[in-house]
Order: structure tokens, then C-alpha cells, then sequence
């Protein structure tokens, strides 16, 4: 199944998220390649990012259903800057969905990547009717990333010392996420999947 192949446009003031495209290309090498974004994202992140990386993702690499769905963030002159994703989980974590993003830096503090995770997490609730919960592993030092979590209504869940493996160390995470509106914490039937 092609996880992006149905993915609407979702249109906000500062950001739109669509389907990224080949002619995506130039600009997302553009912003990716840049150590500065690299380094709160994960080792599978290429650096350097080259055409090649770029090339690849815009066409049927980012479709892979490992990736789930994934949405360029569309900023000035219809310019890809940076992707945001949501990938439902399978077995123990079926009713969970993790949430990722990055944006270029020159996009930095003007609020474009809590629009993008707001605009994301409306569609994910409406499109993923079996996810109750979406989350999000953040590097502990990324507070940039957690302003972002929190502005779009995640809550910090958790913090996990020494976690994760950066660049051959282990450094601290921390956990955000938020219940699908009307649920509470405790215990929700859910539908059955694929129905």
C-alpha cells in the first residue's frame, strides 16, 4: 500500500503540507544539507545531504510504508523546506502513531513547524480512525523541538535518560505526545483495524 499516495494538501497561514514530489529535489537538499538540522535528528538522516539523498526521497523511497505518511512542509514560493510525518505502529503499539519532523533553518522561529505538527495532528485524527495516541522521541537538548511539541498540544510524557545513540553516544530523550480529543487516559475500545 502507498501510504502517500492519497495525501491531501493542508493549508495553514504560515506552512501548507502536501506530497513531496520530484521537482521537490533542489530545495530539500537545500535546507537538509546542513549540520545544524542534522544534529537533533536521527543517524538514518544523511549528512552530508546531497542531490542524490534528495532525489531519492522525493520519489518512491519516502513512500515506504516504514515511513508511513509523509508530507513535505511547504513554505515561501512553494518551497519545500522540511517534512513532517506520522507513522502508525503495528503489534503492542497498533492504537500508536509516531510523529517526525525537521525544517530548514532559515525557517526557524517563525512558528512554521507547530503549524505543520497542528495541521498534521488535525488530519491524523481524522485519518487514522484505529490511532488513539500520537507521539514523538525527542532528543533531551532539542528544546527547540519540544516548543514545538508543546505550542501544538503535546504534553511532555516522559523523560528517558540516555536512551538514544547520536553519533556513537548515548545521550537523554524525552517523550511527547497527545490522546486523540475525548478520550482520557485508562482504557478505550477501539475500532478494529481495517473496518
Amino acid at each position: 500500500m502507498d501510504a502517500c499516495a492519497d495525501l491531501p494538501v493542508l493549508a495553514g497561514t504560515r506552512c501548507t503540507l502536501r506530497a513531496l514530489r520530484p521537482a521537490d529535489a533542489p530545495s530539500l537538499q537545500r535546507h537538509a544539507d546542513d549540520p545544524q538540522v542534522a544534529h537533533n535528528l536521527f543517524d538514518a538522516f544523511p549528512q552530508p545531504y546531497t542531490q542524490q539523498d534528495a532525489e531519492a526521497w522525493c520519489g518512491p523511497m519516502h513512500r515506504e510504508p516504514r515511513f508511513g505518511h509523509v508530507f513535505g512542509i511547504v513554505v515561501e514560493r512553494d518551497e519545500v523546506a522540511g517534512c513532517i510525518s506520522v507513522a502508525p505502529q503495528a503489534g503492542l503499539w497498533a492504537c500508536s502513531a509516531a510523529v517526525g519532523y525537521w525544517l530548514g533553518r532559515a525557517y526557524w522561529g517563525r512558528g512554521v513547524t507547530s503549524e505543520a505538527l497542528a495541521l498534521l495532528t488535525a488530519w491524523a485524527w481524522g485519518a487514522l480512525p484505529h490511532v488513539t495516541r500520537l507521539w514523538m522521541p525527542i532528543y533531551a537538548r532539542n528544546l527547540g523541538s519540544q516548543r514545538v511539541a508543546a505550542k501544538a498540544g503535546y504534553a511532555l510524557e516522559g523523560r528517558m535518560p540516555l536512551a538514544v545513540c547520536k553519533s556513537g553516544e548515548a545521550i537523554d530523550a524525552v517523550a511527547y505526545g497527545c490522546i486523540r480529543p475525548g478520550l482520557a487516559p485508562g482504557a478505550a475500545a477501539l475500532p478494529t483495524l481495517g473496518a
